[in-house]
């Protein structure tokens, strides 16, 4: 369907909620009418500088309005946004950059150094804007415009070629371990798996007067807080089903716990969005500070609470529940490579390697390792298998794209990491992800049951777990542990014994190791690749 684009899409929201407020970050605020004339005339602006079709635009910026505006005016040129962490330096950049084949970049104007000394040596990459955050930072060299003044010298007239369905949209992704990796999504694919086809809790709309009349008559009763970075999938996926849903859309440009009480009660958030326990936690005791206050802000009008990217553990569900005790605490699933996928089942626990369980929509399923569909209540664990709108495959990459996305039986299917069981009432219940499984002794651990046994610890404020290299095992499970503010350390064995409580003795860590901060990026997921290396050291140094 030729409106699927999701310039196109957006736009009809934007024309029927125009007075709405759509974006709100540290207090500046954006209607739907603004956005939609900014990205209009920001997307007008960059076909003059040449930029249209298919050309790629980083962003490389914290959380602002000027992000969203940018991807808008992406996709309203069937441009290519390109999502770029602000952590990375310059070699990872560099990188980055010429991998995606950039013709542009926006970046906040701190990032100017950088910018100038990577983009050299990028073919092809000529234009630069800037968004202005008193940095004072030079961009002379860079012969770099602000967004602002791009802005205002392109034309409020949509006059844009034609846009297409088969569009791309690329998110770039580190996941776990190795080099970023750009997804790409067909737009009408990405409406679909990303995006919940404009009501991901229902039936998919395909009449856009169907979704404009959603939009008015709900839209304004949710406002969404999006507490992750926009330059990660998960944040990205939830900030456009708030906006194509024509709900308010919250950000902080960058995650301040503390701040959390008082934007809840000052914007009336309705929903959150946060990435697991790296942020649940020190959300959560921003709750507790701000209960004791003498005159606490009200963040009644919460009542859904949901976690992408990362599942709670039960201490932290728990405390967010003690002050939060009617409020929906669930947690998502998907990934870059597939979208939104389902829900937590509740009903159980999520700890101790019983596994989480959720509800699927009816394209996911758990293949074996002959790619066949393991029967319902068979206790046959796969790997976890979405089918039909899938992504086309990874930009500049097709080793990786024949591994993770296969035709089966005439039908594409994305293939994640994650490790599963089909269940007879056809839930699926979620193990941990394959990729991460400590093999010791012949025996397989998931890395999650580990963490989440350290975690429930009165002490532990975070933890993450490495498989280490073993003479005798083959691998040894090791973890990196970090201890709540004002606590003192618990000794190694005390820690190992309160694992041994709920999980078997050859998943308890060997090893334990109390760091200062477990090592996590800022969409909250772990940095394996670093955590391991840095337990190597410390095992060495014990040794």
């Amino acid at each position: 369907m030729s409106d699927l684009q999701i310039a196109s899409v957006l736009e009809v929201i934007c024309g029927a909620c125009a007075d709405r407020d759509a974006i709100v970050c540290d207090g500046s605020r954006i209607t739907y009418g603004e956005f939609d004339e900014q990205a209009t005339r920001l997307a007008d602006f960059l076909l003059e500088q040449g930029i249209g079709r298919g050309d790629h635009i980083g962003t490389y910026l914290f959380n602002s309005i000027e992000y969203l505006v940018t991807m808008f005016a992406a996709f309203k040129i069937s441009a290519v946004p390109i999502n770029v962490n602000y952590r990375y330096v310059e070699d990872e950049l560099s990188y980055l950059f010429s991998n995606a084949d950039l013709k542009a970049v926006v970046f906040h104007r701190e990032f100017a150094d950088r910018v100038a000394n990577v983009a050299g040596g990028v073919k092809g990459l000529e234009t630069f804007l800037y968004v202005e955050d008193g940095s004072g930072a030079v961009t002379d060299g860079l012969g770099a415009l602000s967004v602002e003044t791009a802005v205002a010298k392109g034309s409020p007239t949509r006059e844009f070629p034609g846009r297409s369905p088969d569009d791309l949209f690329i998110i770039y992704t580190g996941g776990t371990t190795g080099m970023p990796k750009g997804v790409m999504w067909r737009h009408e694919d990405a409406y679909f798996a990303c995006f919940g086809g404009g009501n991901p809790m229902g039936d998919d709309i395909v009449d856009m007067d169907a979704l404009a009349e959603k939009a008015v008559t709900t839209g304004e009763y949710i406002t969404m807080l999006n507490t992750a970075p926009l330059i990660h999938g998960a944040a990205q996926l939830g900030s456009f089903i708030t906006l194509i849903a024509g709900n308010t859309l919250v950000l902080q440009k960058a995650f301040d716990a503390k701040q959390i009480p008082r934007i809840i009660a000052e914007e009336r958030c309705t929903t959150m969005s946060i990435v697991g326990d790296a942020m649940g936690r020190p959300i959560a005791d921003a709750f507790e500070a701000n209960a004791s206050a003498d005159t606490p802000y009200d963040i009644s009008s919460l009542f859904i609470i949901t976690s992408a990217g990362a599942i709670f553990s039960e201490p932290v569900k728990a405390q967010l529940e003690e002050f939060l005790p009617e409020c929906m605490i669930m947690d998502n699933y998907g990934s870059t490579e597939t979208g939104f996928q389902g829900i937590g089942a509740g009903g159980e626990t999520r700890s101790f390697g019983r596994g989480l369980t959720f509800q699927m929509n009816a394209r996911t399923t758990v293949l074996d390792d002959d790619n066949a569909v393991v029967a319902p209540g068979s206790g046959v664990r796969g790997r976890v298998a979405l089918r039909g709108h899938v992504p086309i495959g990874y930009y500049n990459d097709p080793e990786k794209t024949a591994q993770t996305f296969v035709t089966l039986d005439g039908v594409r299917h994305s293939i994640t990491g994650d490790i599963a069981e089909l269940l007879e009432d056809g839930t699926i219940k979620l193990y941990g992800r394959g990729s991460q499984c400590i093999n010791t002794g012949g025996e397989k651990v998931f890395i999650e049951e580990v963490e989440n046994a350290l975690k429930s610890h009165d002490a532990v404020f975070d933890a993450v777990v490495v498989g280490l290299d073993d003479e005798q095992y083959g691998q040894r499970v090791v973890a990196l542990v970090s201890v709540k503010p004002g606590v003192t350390p618990p000794d190694e064995e005390a820690l190992r014994g309160h694992a041994r409580e709920h999980i078997a003795g050859y998943k308890v860590p060997k090893e334990i190791y109390v760091v200062d901060e477990v090592f996590r990026g800022p969409n909250g997921k772990a940095d394996y690749t670093l955590s391991k290396a840095v337990a190597d050291d410390l095992s060495r140094t014990r040794c």
